[in-house]
């Protein structure tokens, strides 16, 4: 919660009016009423704050709005209470009407601002949210939040133009800024610009080497360019960091199997397995690991666990219908995996003369 309990410049005042003269009069009782119940709405504030910290939101809600009808002035009771529907009771038409009110009663707040626009946000209202991220950006340019939840707002909207606009403005306040370095690196891959792509990467594992993903996608664009023992460096990097990104092992194993390096390649898919068992590629590479140690007993049981795992992949029945024609000798076995291949949508002029061949 970014909200802290602040001291209320809003106090209510009595303004008694004598009925004949009709002037405003001033009494020391008077005064020392509005101040008493100043303080009265204070304190229910703050137990408000206390219960919503505390985890109860409907003795919060309670409290808030005891302080609110002690004094209806107090902005920051309805920025809590904001908070409170929205955090706690999933109730985003209440929070919005909330922050709107403080808003009314405060001077420009970027916080305030900042969680209606969340609200919008969650509502999927992204022209709503727009708005008001941009009203903060007027009262705060340098506003951290605001620039990063415009910047996933038109990336959402594939608007790459403004996203990279938003998170390079961003970096010009923050060089180090470890969302928007990672985010413009894919923003870049995306439209294939590799260079930048690494640029920003580099930066960012300079700056925080313990961004997983980040050494991740070095490792994959590196891949894509064909320096497998960057790719290698750099997925193990990420496995240093995070030791069950299954997609490092994965990808690892892969550059492994393409370098020869068949035992790492085993190693690298046995913990793909190991942490997710249902991961069919893995199976179906690490078939071809034993095939190539002639394994052939521990090679046939993983192609056909992948074809199991994934019945709907071509590859798989393909890859399969290679090892028991090539390794079991058993065509017939590799003529119904070849049909199969075919009725997924595979296309091999080798396969179609086997086929062929061996008839319908």
């Amino acid at each position: 919660m970014r909200h802290s309990a602040s001291s209320s410049r809003h106090l209510l005042t009595s303004v008694p009016l004598l009925c004949v003269a009709l002037f405003v009069v001033w009494t020391p009782e008077s005064s020392a009423a509005s101040s008493a119940s100043s303080e009265t709405a204070r304190r229910s504030y703050e137990r408000g704050v206390t219960l919503f910290r505390e985890g109860n939101a409907d003795g919060a809600i309670d409290a808030l709005k005891k302080a609110l009808a002690q004094n209806p002035k107090l902005a920051e009771a309805y920025h809590v209470l904001g908070l409170v529907y929205f955090q706690s009771k999933r109730n985003p038409d209440e929070a919005i009407q909330a922050y709107k009110q403080s808003l009314k009663l405060s001077a420009p707040s970027a916080e305030i601002l900042n969680d209606l626009a969340d609200v919008y946000l969650a509502q999927g209202r992204g022209n709503d949210a727009e708005q008001v991220l941009r009203q903060v950006l007027d009262i705060a340019p340098g506003n951290e939040e605001a620039h990063l939840d415009l910047a996933r707002l038109y990336e959402e909207r594939h608007d790459r133009a403004n996203a990279v606009k938003m998170y390079q403005s961003l970096l010009r306040m923050r060089p180090d800024h470890a969302e928007a370095l990672y985010h413009l690196a894919s923003l870049y891959d995306s439209q294939g610009d590799l260079k930048q792509a690494r640029d920003y990467l580099s930066r960012l594992t300079q700056a925080n080497p313990g961004h997983a993903n980040a050494w991740y996608l070095l490792g994959r664009l590196a891949e894509r360019g064909n320096d497998l023992n960057a790719a290698a460096a750099a997925f193990k990097e990420a496995i240093a960091v995070k030791a069950d990104l299954v997609d490092a092992h994965y990808n690892l194993g892969f550059v492994y199997r393409s370098q020869g390096l068949l035992a790492e390649a085993e190693r690298e898919f046995l913990e793909v397995i190991r942490y997710r068992p249902e991961y069919a590629e893995a199976h179906l590479n690490l078939g071809m690991v034993y095939t190539s140690l002639n394994r052939l007993d521990e090679a046939e049981r993983e192609h056909e666990r992948a074809v199991a795992l994934k019945p709907n992949s071509a590859e798989a029945h393909y890859n399969l219908g290679v090892f028991y024609e090539l390794h079991r000798k058993d065509m017939g076995r590799a003529l119904a995996q070849y049909r199969r291949y075919r009725d997924l949508g595979g296309r091999d002029e080798r396969v179609e003369r086997i086929i062929g061949v061996g008839g319908p």
